[in-house]
C-alpha cells in the first residue's frame, strides 16, 4: 500500500450531539455509549466514507483518549491493525497495547500532578484525571478559570519539557515526549518493515486540536476542520488544507479529501 492515514477522532471523525453543528436525526448513527447513554455520533455519509477508505489504505485511529475510552467507540472500519491512543503514549497492535513502546517513556507524572493540584481550586476545577499513567488533565468550569492560569502553568511546564493545551472544558498537561507524530512514525516504520506499506508510503493526517498540530506538520499532507482549537489559533502550514465546513459536515469533507488524495496514488 502507498499511504497511511492517521485520523484524530473526537470532533474530527466523531461528535457529541452538541458538537454536530446540525440537528440530530436519522441520518446519524451512535458510535459510542457511555453509562448507558448515547455519547458520540457519525453521519451515515462519514461512516460509508471511513469504511471505504479503510478498505483501500492503512487507516490508523489516532487519539488522545485512553485505551479504555477508545475501546468504547464502535468505529467503522474496525478491526484495526494499529491504533494510537493516549496522545501517542500507547500503540495498540491488533487491539492490544504494545508494552515495549509504552515502557519507553520515563515520566514524573506524580510530581507534575502534585504541582498542578497545588495550583488549582475546586471553585473552577470539576475533575482531575490521570490518563494511562502518561499525562493528566483537568475538567474545568471555563467561565471561572483564572485568566492567567494556562499561561503561567504552561511556562512552568515548558521548563520541564511538558506542555499545556486547553480543548473545551479540558486542560491537558502533556510530556513533550508523548506525541501523536512520533507514534505515527513508529507505526509507519513497522508497516514498511513487514511489507504492508511501500518504502516511500506517504502519510496523510487529520485533526482539530493543538495536540494534533505536530502530527499535521509531520504528515506529507494534512487537513483540519474549520472548527476546534486549531481554528481558534488560526493554525496553517504548507500542505495543510482547511475544510469549508464545520461540525459533522467537516468530517465528511475530510474523508472525501482523504479518499481523493490517496486515490491518486492508487491509480
Amino acid at each position: 500500500m502507498s499511504a497511511l492515514v492517521a485520523v484524530d477522532l473526537d470532533r474530527t471523525m466523531i461528535f457529541s450531539e452538541g458538537a454536530l453543528g446540525v440537528p440530530l436525526d436519522d441520518a446519524f448513527e451512535c458510535v459510542e455509549v457511555y453509562e448507558g447513554k448515547p455519547l458520540s455520533y457519525m453521519s451515515a455519509r462519514s461512516i460509508s466514507l471511513l469504511r471505504e477508505l479503510s478498505e483501500s489504505v492503512v487507516v490508523v485511529p489516532t487519539t488522545t483518549r485512553t485505551i479504555e475510552q477508545f475501546r468504547r467507540i464502535a468505529l467503522p472500519g474496525a478491526p484495526w491493525r494499529y491504533a494510537i491512543t493516549s496522545n501517542g503514549g500507547n500503540i495498540l497492535a491488533d487491539g492490544e497495547p504494545d508494552m515495549h513502546w509504552r515502557n519507553g517513556f520515563e515520566l514524573d507524572l506524580v510530581g507534575i500532578g502534585a504541582e498542578l493540584r497545588s495550583r488549582v481550586s475546586e471553585d473552577w476545577v470539576l475533575k482531575y484525571r490521570e490518563a494511562d499513567g502518561l499525562f493528566c488533565y483537568l475538567v474545568v468550569d471555563t467561565t471561572a478559570v483564572p485568566e492567567d492560569f494556562v499561561a503561567e502553568w504552561s511556562q512552568w511546564c515548558a521548563a520541564r519539557d511538558w506542555n499545556v493545551s486547553q480543548q473545551g472544558r479540558k486542560i491537558y498537561t502533556m510530556p513533550n515526549a508523548v506525541c501523536k507524530s512520533s507514534a505515527v512514525a513508529e507505526v509507519r516504520s513497522r508497516l514498511i518493515q513487514d511489507g504492508t506499506l511501500d518504502a516511500d508510503a506517504r502519510v496523510f493526517a487529520a485533526g482539530d486540536g493543538a495536540l494534533d498540530a505536530e502530527m499535521l506538520i509531520a504528515a506529507d499532507a494534512a487537513i483540519r476542520p474549520r472548527h476546534g482549537e486549531l481554528e481558534l489559533l488560526g493554525f496553517t502550514r504548507p500542505g495543510l488544507t482547511v475544510t469549508d465546513s464545520s461540525g459533522v459536515r467537516a468530517s465528511e469533507e475530510i474523508l472525501e479529501w482523504l479518499r481523493n488524495r490517496t486515490a491518486v496514488r492508487r491509480v
